[in-house]
């Protein structure tokens, strides 16, 4: 489950900085000092995605072995 959490983190976790970074953009009172918040609002959406990407695995897992596809051991 470790290497499906792995993938699954790599895709959440840029999908969520992106989000973030957007934010950090979008918000005025944010985007005023933006060079500093731009490098924190990334780094939490990275961080944010580790427990969810621990959270999806075994789903993404279950629904692969229906399908016949085996991932990992």
């Amino acid at each position: 489950m470790f290497k499906v959490s792995v993938l699954v983190w790599i895709m959440l976790g840029t999908a969520l900085a992106g989000v973030s970074l957007i934010v950090v953009l979008m918000v005025p009172s944010v985007a005023a000092d933006a060079i500093r918040n731009i490098p924190y609002a990334v780094a939490v959406g990275f961080a944010l995605a580790m427990p969810l990407s621990y959270l999806v695995a075994p789903d993404q897992r279950r629904a692969r072995c229906k399908q016949g596809v085996t991932i990992g051991r």
